[in-house]
Protein backbone atom coordinates (compact mmCIF):
# COMPACT_ATOMS: atom_id res chain seq x y z
CA UNK A 1 0.00 0.00 0.00
CA UNK A 2 1.32 3.44 -0.95
CA UNK A 3 1.67 5.97 1.82
CA UNK A 4 -0.67 8.91 1.20
CA UNK A 5 -0.61 11.87 3.60
CA UNK A 6 -3.46 11.76 6.09
CA UNK A 7 -4.98 15.06 4.92
CA UNK A 8 -5.26 13.68 1.36
CA UNK A 9 -6.87 10.49 2.65
CA UNK A 10 -9.45 12.61 4.47
CA UNK A 11 -10.29 14.42 1.23
CA UNK A 12 -10.69 11.12 -0.63
CA UNK A 13 -12.85 9.74 2.19
CA UNK A 14 -15.13 12.78 2.13
CA UNK A 15 -15.65 12.47 -1.63
CA UNK A 16 -16.34 8.74 -1.37
CA UNK A 17 -18.82 9.19 1.48
CA UNK A 18 -20.68 11.62 -0.76
CA UNK A 19 -20.97 8.89 -3.40
CA UNK A 20 -18.13 9.81 -5.73
CA UNK A 21 -14.88 8.19 -6.86
CA UNK A 22 -11.60 9.83 -5.86
CA UNK A 23 -7.94 8.97 -6.47
CA UNK A 24 -4.54 10.55 -6.06
CA UNK A 25 -3.20 10.90 -9.57
CA UNK A 26 -0.25 11.77 -11.76
CA UNK A 27 3.23 12.66 -10.59
CA UNK A 28 2.61 11.94 -6.93
CA UNK A 29 1.69 8.32 -7.75
CA UNK A 30 4.81 8.02 -9.89
CA UNK A 31 6.99 9.41 -7.10
CA UNK A 32 5.43 7.15 -4.47
CA UNK A 33 6.11 4.09 -6.63
CA UNK A 34 9.71 5.24 -7.00
CA UNK A 35 10.08 5.69 -3.25
CA UNK A 36 10.58 9.43 -3.61
CA UNK A 37 9.32 12.08 -1.24
CA UNK A 38 6.10 13.70 -2.48
CA UNK A 39 5.40 17.38 -2.07
CA UNK A 40 2.26 18.03 -4.08
CA UNK A 41 -0.84 15.87 -4.00
CA UNK A 42 -3.32 15.99 -6.88
CA UNK A 43 -6.68 14.28 -6.63
CA UNK A 44 -9.01 13.39 -9.47
CA UNK A 45 -12.68 12.65 -8.91
CA UNK A 46 -15.91 11.78 -10.63
CA UNK A 47 -17.55 14.68 -8.77
CA UNK A 48 -18.30 17.79 -10.78
CA UNK A 49 -16.71 21.03 -9.55
CA UNK A 50 -19.90 22.30 -7.93
CA UNK A 51 -20.39 18.90 -6.26
CA UNK A 52 -16.85 19.06 -4.88
CA UNK A 53 -17.43 22.57 -3.56
CA UNK A 54 -20.61 21.45 -1.82
CA UNK A 55 -18.67 18.83 0.16
CA UNK A 56 -15.89 21.03 1.55
CA UNK A 57 -16.15 24.19 3.60
CA UNK A 58 -13.08 26.02 2.29
CA UNK A 59 -12.39 25.96 -1.45
CA UNK A 60 -10.82 28.14 -4.12
CA UNK A 61 -11.87 28.13 -7.76
CA UNK A 62 -8.31 27.53 -8.99
CA UNK A 63 -9.26 26.50 -12.51
CA UNK A 64 -12.98 26.00 -12.38
CA UNK A 65 -13.29 26.19 -16.19
CA UNK A 66 -11.13 23.10 -16.46
CA UNK A 67 -12.66 21.38 -13.46
CA UNK A 68 -10.06 22.21 -10.80
CA UNK A 69 -11.00 23.23 -7.28
CA UNK A 70 -8.47 23.70 -4.48
CA UNK A 71 -9.59 22.43 -1.09
CA UNK A 72 -7.95 24.10 1.89
CA UNK A 73 -7.31 21.45 4.51
CA UNK A 74 -5.82 22.20 7.91
CA UNK A 75 -2.42 20.89 6.79
CA UNK A 76 -2.10 21.74 3.09
CA UNK A 77 -4.08 22.81 0.03
CA UNK A 78 -5.17 19.97 -2.27
CA UNK A 79 -6.10 20.39 -5.93
CA UNK A 80 -9.11 18.31 -6.96
CA UNK A 81 -9.94 17.99 -10.65
CA UNK A 82 -13.00 16.40 -12.18
CA UNK A 83 -12.44 13.55 -14.63
CA UNK A 84 -12.33 15.24 -18.02
CA UNK A 85 -11.71 14.89 -21.74
CA UNK A 86 -9.73 17.64 -23.46
CA UNK A 87 -10.94 18.83 -26.84
CA UNK A 88 -8.81 20.64 -29.42
CA UNK A 89 -5.44 22.36 -28.92
CA UNK A 90 -5.39 25.16 -31.50
CA UNK A 91 -2.56 26.99 -29.70
CA UNK A 92 -0.42 23.85 -29.19
CA UNK A 93 -0.62 24.43 -25.46
CA UNK A 94 -4.10 24.59 -23.92
CA UNK A 95 -7.29 22.63 -24.67
CA UNK A 96 -9.88 24.71 -26.49
CA UNK A 97 -12.55 23.16 -24.30
CA UNK A 98 -13.02 20.35 -21.81
CA UNK A 99 -15.86 17.91 -21.28
CA UNK A 100 -16.38 16.35 -17.88
CA UNK A 101 -16.76 12.58 -17.73
CA UNK A 102 -17.49 9.97 -15.09
CA UNK A 103 -14.76 7.68 -16.50
CA UNK A 104 -11.36 7.60 -14.80
CA UNK A 105 -9.82 5.78 -17.78
CA UNK A 106 -10.91 8.53 -20.15
CA UNK A 107 -9.31 11.09 -17.84
CA UNK A 108 -6.03 9.18 -17.66
CA UNK A 109 -6.00 8.82 -21.46
CA UNK A 110 -5.60 12.60 -21.91
CA UNK A 111 -2.39 12.75 -19.88
CA UNK A 112 1.12 13.14 -21.29
CA UNK A 113 3.21 10.11 -20.29
CA UNK A 114 2.38 6.65 -18.99
CA UNK A 115 4.32 7.27 -15.79
CA UNK A 116 2.01 10.21 -15.10
CA UNK A 117 -1.20 8.40 -16.13
CA UNK A 118 -1.72 6.32 -13.00
CA UNK A 119 -4.21 6.77 -10.18
CA UNK A 120 -4.27 5.27 -6.69
CA UNK A 121 -6.86 4.70 -4.04
CA UNK A 122 -6.23 2.59 -0.91
CA UNK A 123 -9.39 0.57 -1.57
CA UNK A 124 -8.88 -0.21 -5.27
CA UNK A 125 -5.10 0.01 -5.49
CA UNK A 126 -3.29 1.32 -8.56
CA UNK A 127 -5.28 2.06 -11.71
CA UNK A 128 -2.77 1.81 -14.56
CA UNK A 129 -4.43 1.33 -17.98
CA UNK A 130 -1.30 2.33 -19.95
CA UNK A 131 1.24 0.24 -18.02
CA UNK A 132 3.09 3.16 -16.48
CA UNK A 133 4.30 1.00 -13.60
CA UNK A 134 6.24 -1.21 -16.04
CA UNK A 135 7.75 1.88 -17.65
CA UNK A 136 8.90 3.06 -14.23
CA UNK A 137 10.56 -0.31 -13.59
CA UNK A 138 12.20 -0.17 -17.03
CA UNK A 139 13.10 3.51 -16.60
CA UNK A 140 11.28 4.61 -19.76
CA UNK A 141 9.37 7.76 -20.70
CA UNK A 142 6.56 6.89 -23.13
CA UNK A 143 3.70 9.04 -24.36
CA UNK A 144 0.15 7.94 -23.71
CA UNK A 145 -1.16 7.01 -27.16
CA UNK A 146 0.48 8.50 -30.27
CA UNK A 147 3.52 10.59 -29.34
CA UNK A 148 3.25 13.18 -32.12
CA UNK A 149 -0.42 13.72 -31.29
CA UNK A 150 0.44 14.31 -27.63
CA UNK A 151 3.12 16.86 -28.57
CA UNK A 152 0.93 18.63 -31.11
CA UNK A 153 -1.72 19.01 -28.40
CA UNK A 154 0.76 20.60 -26.01
CA UNK A 155 4.29 21.34 -27.23
CA UNK A 156 5.52 21.95 -23.70
CA UNK A 157 5.35 18.18 -23.28
CA UNK A 158 8.47 17.98 -25.48
CA UNK A 159 10.49 19.76 -22.81
CA UNK A 160 8.72 17.88 -20.03
CA UNK A 161 9.80 14.61 -21.64
CA UNK A 162 13.42 15.78 -21.68
CA UNK A 163 13.13 17.13 -18.15
CA UNK A 164 11.87 13.80 -16.83
CA UNK A 165 14.61 12.01 -18.77
CA UNK A 166 17.28 14.25 -17.25
CA UNK A 167 15.94 14.37 -13.69
CA UNK A 168 14.81 10.75 -13.36
CA UNK A 169 17.51 9.22 -15.52
CA UNK A 170 14.88 7.57 -17.75
CA UNK A 171 15.36 7.11 -21.50
CA UNK A 172 12.73 8.03 -24.05
CA UNK A 173 10.92 5.18 -25.81
CA UNK A 174 11.70 5.16 -29.56
CA UNK A 175 8.43 6.67 -30.86
CA UNK A 176 8.48 9.31 -28.14
CA UNK A 177 12.13 10.14 -28.88
CA UNK A 178 11.49 10.52 -32.60
CA UNK A 179 8.46 12.71 -31.96
CA UNK A 180 10.50 14.96 -29.66
CA UNK A 181 12.86 15.66 -32.56
CA UNK A 182 10.20 15.85 -35.27
CA UNK A 183 7.90 18.19 -33.34
CA UNK A 184 10.54 20.52 -31.93
CA UNK A 185 9.46 23.42 -34.18
CA UNK A 186 6.19 23.54 -32.21
CA UNK A 187 8.14 24.96 -29.28
CA UNK A 188 7.87 28.35 -30.95
CA UNK A 189 4.29 28.38 -29.66
CA UNK A 190 5.39 28.10 -26.02
CA UNK A 191 5.98 31.17 -23.86
CA UNK A 192 9.53 32.05 -22.90
CA UNK A 193 8.65 31.80 -19.22
CA UNK A 194 7.48 28.19 -19.52
CA UNK A 195 10.52 27.21 -21.60
CA UNK A 196 12.85 28.78 -19.05
CA UNK A 197 11.10 27.02 -16.15
CA UNK A 198 11.40 23.59 -17.79
CA UNK A 199 14.95 24.26 -18.92
CA UNK A 200 16.07 25.28 -15.41
CA UNK A 201 14.81 21.99 -13.96
CA UNK A 202 16.13 19.94 -16.87
CA UNK A 203 19.65 21.38 -16.63
CA UNK A 204 19.79 20.42 -12.96
CA UNK A 205 19.00 16.78 -13.71
CA UNK A 206 21.51 14.01 -13.03
CA UNK A 207 21.41 12.84 -16.65
CA UNK A 208 21.71 16.20 -18.40
CA UNK A 209 24.86 15.24 -20.31
CA UNK A 210 23.08 12.41 -22.15
CA UNK A 211 19.99 14.51 -22.79
CA UNK A 212 21.99 17.46 -24.14
CA UNK A 213 23.92 15.28 -26.54
CA UNK A 214 21.02 13.08 -27.64
CA UNK A 215 18.54 15.92 -28.23
CA UNK A 216 20.86 18.72 -29.30
CA UNK A 217 18.43 19.77 -32.06
CA UNK A 218 15.77 20.55 -29.46
CA UNK A 219 18.15 22.72 -27.44
CA UNK A 220 19.19 24.53 -30.63
CA UNK A 221 15.50 25.17 -31.36
CA UNK A 222 14.92 27.01 -28.09
CA UNK A 223 18.46 28.40 -27.71
CA UNK A 224 19.83 29.15 -31.20
CA UNK A 225 22.92 30.60 -29.52
CA UNK A 226 24.04 26.98 -29.07
CA UNK A 227 24.04 26.32 -32.82
CA UNK A 228 27.44 25.57 -34.29
CA UNK A 229 28.78 23.79 -31.21
CA UNK A 230 27.73 20.30 -32.25
CA UNK A 231 30.60 18.47 -33.93
CA UNK A 232 32.92 21.51 -33.82
CA UNK A 233 36.48 20.13 -33.61
CA UNK A 234 38.52 22.30 -31.24
CA UNK A 235 41.85 21.16 -32.69
CA UNK A 236 43.57 21.88 -29.39
CA UNK A 237 45.60 19.49 -27.22
CA UNK A 238 43.69 20.61 -24.13
CA UNK A 239 40.52 19.07 -25.55
CA UNK A 240 39.42 15.59 -26.61
CA UNK A 241 35.77 16.57 -27.27
CA UNK A 242 33.94 18.80 -29.73
CA UNK A 243 32.53 21.99 -28.22
CA UNK A 244 29.08 20.56 -27.48
CA UNK A 245 30.36 17.35 -25.88
CA UNK A 246 32.77 19.39 -23.77
CA UNK A 247 29.90 21.70 -22.76
CA UNK A 248 27.68 18.75 -21.84
CA UNK A 249 30.45 17.27 -19.68
CA UNK A 250 31.01 20.60 -17.92
CA UNK A 251 27.28 21.11 -17.33
CA UNK A 252 26.97 17.66 -15.79
CA UNK A 253 30.07 18.17 -13.63
CA UNK A 254 29.05 21.37 -11.88
CA UNK A 255 26.75 21.61 -8.85
CA UNK A 256 23.05 21.28 -9.85
CA UNK A 257 22.09 24.89 -9.14
CA UNK A 258 20.38 26.77 -12.02
CA UNK A 259 22.80 29.68 -12.39
CA UNK A 260 25.80 27.35 -12.28
CA UNK A 261 24.30 24.96 -14.83
CA UNK A 262 23.36 27.84 -17.15
CA UNK A 263 26.88 29.27 -16.83
CA UNK A 264 28.30 25.88 -17.80
CA UNK A 265 25.88 25.63 -20.73
CA UNK A 266 26.88 29.00 -22.15
CA UNK A 267 30.56 29.28 -21.15
CA UNK A 268 31.93 28.21 -24.55
CA UNK A 269 28.98 28.93 -26.86
CA UNK A 270 30.98 31.71 -28.53
CA UNK A 271 33.89 29.46 -29.47
CA UNK A 272 32.77 28.62 -33.04
CA UNK A 273 32.58 32.36 -33.81
CA UNK A 274 36.12 32.97 -32.51
CA UNK A 275 37.99 30.01 -34.00
CA UNK A 276 41.40 30.55 -35.54
CA UNK A 277 44.24 28.17 -36.35
CA UNK A 278 47.84 29.05 -35.54
CA UNK A 279 50.82 28.34 -37.75
CA UNK A 280 51.40 25.20 -35.73
CA UNK A 281 47.92 23.92 -36.59
CA UNK A 282 46.59 24.42 -33.06
CA UNK A 283 43.10 25.84 -32.69
CA UNK A 284 42.58 29.04 -30.69
CA UNK A 285 39.49 30.87 -29.47
CA UNK A 286 40.68 34.37 -28.64
CA UNK A 287 38.03 36.56 -26.93
CA UNK A 288 35.55 33.67 -26.85
CA UNK A 289 34.61 34.48 -23.24
CA UNK A 290 33.36 37.91 -24.30
CA UNK A 291 31.46 36.46 -27.25
CA UNK A 292 29.96 33.73 -25.06
CA UNK A 293 28.88 36.36 -22.52
CA UNK A 294 27.05 38.33 -25.20
CA UNK A 295 25.27 35.19 -26.39
CA UNK A 296 24.34 34.21 -22.83
CA UNK A 297 22.86 37.66 -22.21
CA UNK A 298 20.91 37.48 -25.47
CA UNK A 299 19.51 34.03 -24.72
CA UNK A 300 18.62 34.64 -21.09
CA UNK A 301 16.99 37.97 -21.89
CA UNK A 302 14.83 36.32 -24.55
CA UNK A 303 13.95 33.49 -22.13
CA UNK A 304 12.99 36.10 -19.51
CA UNK A 305 15.37 34.75 -16.90
CA UNK A 306 15.34 36.30 -13.45
CA UNK A 307 17.90 39.07 -13.11
CA UNK A 308 20.07 37.28 -10.55
CA UNK A 309 20.56 34.26 -12.78
CA UNK A 310 21.23 36.31 -15.90
CA UNK A 311 23.72 38.64 -14.22
CA UNK A 312 25.56 35.87 -12.38
CA UNK A 313 25.76 33.73 -15.51
CA UNK A 314 27.18 36.65 -17.48
CA UNK A 315 29.79 37.30 -14.78
CA UNK A 316 30.84 33.67 -14.66
CA UNK A 317 30.99 33.20 -18.43
CA UNK A 318 33.04 36.38 -18.83
CA UNK A 319 35.52 35.31 -16.13
CA UNK A 320 35.58 31.54 -16.69
CA UNK A 321 39.05 31.40 -18.28
CA UNK A 322 40.62 33.99 -15.96
CA UNK A 323 43.73 32.39 -14.39
CA UNK A 324 43.91 32.34 -10.59
CA UNK A 325 47.15 31.31 -8.94
CA UNK A 326 47.08 29.47 -5.58
CA UNK A 327 48.82 32.37 -3.84
CA UNK A 328 47.41 34.20 -0.85
CA UNK A 329 47.87 37.73 -2.21
CA UNK A 330 46.38 36.80 -5.59
CA UNK A 331 43.36 35.18 -3.98
CA UNK A 332 42.81 38.13 -1.64
CA UNK A 333 42.72 40.47 -4.63
CA UNK A 334 40.23 38.24 -6.42
CA UNK A 335 38.05 37.95 -3.30
CA UNK A 336 38.09 41.73 -2.95
CA UNK A 337 37.27 42.25 -6.63
CA UNK A 338 34.61 39.57 -7.09
CA UNK A 339 33.15 39.07 -3.63
CA UNK A 340 32.98 35.74 -1.80
CA UNK A 341 29.96 34.22 -3.60
CA UNK A 342 31.12 34.99 -7.14
CA UNK A 343 34.68 33.89 -6.34
CA UNK A 344 33.64 30.41 -5.18
CA UNK A 345 31.14 30.06 -8.04
CA UNK A 346 33.95 30.87 -10.45
CA UNK A 347 36.20 28.19 -8.99
CA UNK A 348 33.32 25.70 -9.31
CA UNK A 349 32.96 26.58 -12.99
CA UNK A 350 36.68 26.38 -13.63
CA UNK A 351 36.83 23.03 -11.85
CA UNK A 352 33.96 21.69 -13.97
CA UNK A 353 35.52 23.17 -17.13
CA UNK A 354 38.67 21.25 -16.37
CA UNK A 355 36.70 18.01 -15.99
CA UNK A 356 35.55 18.42 -19.59
CA UNK A 357 39.12 18.65 -20.92
CA UNK A 358 41.69 16.03 -21.75
CA UNK A 359 42.51 13.77 -18.76
CA UNK A 360 46.14 14.90 -19.10
CA UNK A 361 45.12 18.21 -17.55
CA UNK A 362 42.98 16.91 -14.69
CA UNK A 363 45.86 17.62 -12.30
CA UNK A 364 44.35 21.12 -12.10
CA UNK A 365 41.69 19.71 -9.79
CA UNK A 366 44.31 19.71 -7.03
CA UNK A 367 45.12 23.35 -7.78
CA UNK A 368 41.45 24.34 -7.45
CA UNK A 369 41.28 22.54 -4.12
CA UNK A 370 44.35 24.47 -2.96
CA UNK A 371 42.79 27.76 -4.08
CA UNK A 372 39.57 26.99 -2.22
CA UNK A 373 41.47 26.05 0.94
CA UNK A 374 43.49 29.27 0.88
CA UNK A 375 40.36 31.34 0.28
CA UNK A 376 38.52 29.70 3.18
CA UNK A 377 41.48 30.28 5.49
CA UNK A 378 41.51 33.96 4.50
CA UNK A 379 37.82 34.24 5.30
CA UNK A 380 37.90 32.22 8.51
CA UNK A 381 40.81 34.23 9.90
CA UNK A 382 39.10 37.46 8.82
CA UNK A 383 42.09 38.71 6.88
CA UNK A 384 41.88 42.02 5.05
CA UNK A 385 41.12 41.78 1.33
CA UNK A 386 38.66 44.61 0.68
CA UNK A 387 38.37 48.31 1.46
CA UNK A 388 35.71 47.68 4.08
CA UNK A 389 38.24 45.54 6.00
CA UNK A 390 40.96 48.21 5.89
CA UNK A 391 41.88 49.76 9.25
CA UNK A 392 41.71 53.28 7.79
CA UNK A 393 38.90 54.97 5.89
CA UNK A 394 38.18 58.11 3.94
CA UNK A 395 37.73 60.23 7.06
CA UNK A 396 41.19 59.26 8.29
CA UNK A 397 42.70 60.38 5.00
CA UNK A 398 40.75 63.65 5.00
CA UNK A 399 42.27 64.31 8.43
CA UNK A 400 45.68 63.90 6.77
CA UNK A 401 44.79 66.59 4.21
CA UNK A 402 43.70 64.40 1.29
CA UNK A 403 40.72 65.25 -0.86
CA UNK A 404 38.86 64.22 -4.02
CA UNK A 405 40.08 61.31 -6.09
CA UNK A 406 43.32 60.97 -4.15
CA UNK A 407 41.32 59.55 -1.22
CA UNK A 408 40.10 56.58 -3.26
CA UNK A 409 43.44 55.98 -4.97
CA UNK A 410 45.28 56.11 -1.64
CA UNK A 411 42.89 53.65 -0.01
CA UNK A 412 43.40 51.24 -2.92
CA UNK A 413 47.15 51.65 -2.65
CA UNK A 414 47.08 50.90 1.08
CA UNK A 415 44.84 47.87 0.53
CA UNK A 416 47.26 46.53 -2.06
CA UNK A 417 50.14 47.02 0.36
CA UNK A 418 48.30 45.07 3.06
CA UNK A 419 47.44 42.26 0.65
CA UNK A 420 51.05 42.05 -0.57
CA UNK A 421 52.30 41.89 3.02
CA UNK A 422 54.16 45.21 2.90
CA UNK A 423 52.34 46.65 5.89
CA UNK A 424 50.09 45.35 8.67
CA UNK A 425 46.42 46.25 8.67
CA UNK A 426 46.78 48.50 11.71
CA UNK A 427 45.75 52.16 11.57
CA UNK A 428 49.00 53.64 12.85
CA UNK A 429 51.07 51.37 10.62
CA UNK A 430 49.02 52.32 7.56
CA UNK A 431 49.34 56.06 8.28
CA UNK A 432 53.08 55.67 8.76
CA UNK A 433 53.28 53.68 5.48
CA UNK A 434 51.41 56.49 3.73
CA UNK A 435 53.81 59.14 5.05
CA UNK A 436 56.91 57.18 4.13
CA UNK A 437 55.80 55.85 0.75
CA UNK A 438 53.42 58.42 -0.68
CA UNK A 439 53.54 61.82 0.99
CA UNK A 440 57.31 61.96 0.87
CA UNK A 441 57.36 61.24 -2.88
Amino acid sequence: MLQIPSYALEVIKALEEAGFEAYVVGGCVRDMLMGKEINDIDITTSALPEETKAIFKRTIDTGIKHGTVTVLTDKAPVEITTYRIDKGYSDSRHPDSVAFTRSLTQDLARRDFTVNAMAYNPKTGIIDPFDGESDIKNMVIRCVGQAEKRFKEDALRILRALRFSSVLGFTLEAETANAVINCRNLLKNISAERIYSELSKMLCGKDIKRVLLTYAEVFEEIIPELCGMRGFDQRNFHHIYDVLTHTAAVTASIEPIPHLRFAALFHDCGKPDCFTVGEDGIGHFYAHARRSTDKAEQALTRLKSDNFTKNRVMQLVKLHDTPIEPKENVIKKKLGKYGEALFFDLIKLQRADNMGMSPDFRYRQEIYTEIENIAREILESQQCFSLKDLAVNGNDLIALGLSGTEIGSTLKMLLGAVIDGKVQNIKDALIEYYHSNVKSV
